[in-house]
């Protein structure tokens, strides 16, 4: 009998153990207990209001499990591994993440040539609101996720949040747009692009992305276009990752990328925006959650297909991990165009330019530019160029095209040139 009464202890324990296992994953349960009740009439007060209910909770959402079986941590990875930390200025070479590149082959985004406005929140700290933004209505903070911080709408209908630009209308008639989203059966964020400041009229129109696809509505109605997202990233293929959505728009007509899938295309829309915002429903329990974002103004850069006679390309479309030379997959559209570039003219030779802004040291970023450089030209290598056309320098910090005041002059400044030989 004591033998009985000992394994049934064991048993109550190990279900315990699992019960608050599950707790700790759960996003509502996290964020409820941990809520707590500040209470100022300005909106930093605001802030930390929605951080206290949901910065620990939403901490523990996202951490990855340990994987205790040995069959899965020898399995091949499907990510890119982490590049080391710099030490004394040296930043290790990237690895090349062939399966995503392969992922990518045929996208071709090109994203605009003038940054208005990006930002990947390094200024800023975990639990506060982001010094570039500015919110509308509802509340918003931010959160560290994957090491990274990223943007959370945790309270209300609707939650409207906008980037800080300094003129009121700054949208030309072709620009693009790109961001990251996590799908946590949150309600689907919203791009609304607006046709004058402040304007709330049928001539707006909206654009969202969720695991039942991608639609455009106009003005308050239904009116608009909609389309299914690709079976392996629709759905439950669709929950609990990070997308990358990319939006080209050029006189009127409009294009939505969904990681590597040009989902949709709106051949005209309603009249030309001037300016947009963010817009869904913030819960605590489910909060809508972005990273990543940036306005550009021109894209598609169309030089594919022509002789090319330019001393240079400059491109802001290779993008890079943070403080890292690993290139990221959606880098694929920019890639594809300098290796079409490269075919059509079999007798140019490129020298890789990679250019910092001035965070951090001058030797640091001299590293780091010459790093990313060289993980261009084995991309390209790879892609079938022939070495011997490449070579590779890096500049770091030292010839900047824009200032290093503003957060849209360092996203200028960090650029990959292409100089012909």
């Amino acid at each position: 009998m004591k033998r009985v009464r000992y394994y049934a202890c064991l048993l109550m324990i190990g279900l315990s153990a699992q019960f608050t296992n599950a707790q700790v994953v759960n996003p509502g349960n996290v964020a409820k207990d941990d809520a707590t009740n500040r209470a100022n009439n300005n909106i930093y007060s605001g802030v930390d209001k929605g951080a206290g209910k949901v910065e620990d909770g939403i901490k523990g959402l996202f951490k990855k499990k340990k994987k205790t079986d040995t069959t899965a941590k020898a399995a091949a990875p499907t990510t890119q591994p982490a590049i080391q930390p710099v030490l004394n200025n040296q930043v290790p070479v990237a690895q090349t993440n062939t399966a995503g590149f392969k992922t990518y082959s045929n996208y071709d985004f090109v994203p605009g040539d003038t940054v208005l406005f990006e930002d990947h929140f390094t200024d800023d700290q975990d639990g506060e609101f982001p010094s570039h933004w500015d919110l509308k209505n509802g509340q918003a903070v931010l959160n560290k996720m994957d090491d990274n911080l990223a943007f959370l709408l945790t309270d209300g209908n609707y939650c409207k949040v906008l980037p800080l630009i300094k003129s009121p209308s700054y949208l030309t008639d072709n620009f693009t747009v790109e961001y990251d989203i996590y799908a946590n059966d949150s309600y689907p964020l919203q791009l609304w692009f607006y046709r004058k400041p402040n304007s709330f009229d049928n001539d707006n129109f909206s654009v969202r992305v969720d695991g039942a696809g991608c639609a455009y509505k106009v003005g308050g109605s239904n009116d608009g276009l909609t389309a299914d997202l690709p079976a392996d990233i629709s759905h439950n293929n669709f929950s609990n990752k990070w997308h990358h959505i990319a939006i080209a728009y050029k006189k009127q007509q409009l294009k939505v990328y969904v990681d590597q899938y040009r989902v949709l295309v709106v051949p005209r829309t309603v009249l030309p925006p001037v300016h947009l915002d963010i817009e869904s429903i913030g819960d605590q329990k489910k909060p809508v959650v972005f990273k990543n974002f940036r306005i550009a103004n021109g894209g598609g850069m169309n030089m594919l297909g022509k002789k090319f006679t330019d001393a240079k390309i400059i491109t802001h479309g290779i993008n890079f991990d943070i403080d890292k030379a690993t290139i990221k997959p959606e880098s694929m559209g920019t890639l594809n165009m300098v290796v079409s570039v490269l075919k059509d003219n079999p007798d140019i030779q490129f020298e890789i330019d990679g250019h910092t802004d001035n965070s951090g040291t001058a030797p640091h970023n001299l590293a780091l530019s010459q790093q990313r450089a060289d993980a261009v030209k084995t991309q390209l290598v790879a892609m079938g160029i022939d070495a011997t056309r490449l070579t590779t320098k890096g500049f770091g910090d030292t010839k900047p095209i824009s200032d290093n005041l503003t957060i849209e002059g360092k996203a200028n400044n960090r650029r990959v040139e292409f100089i012909k030989m």
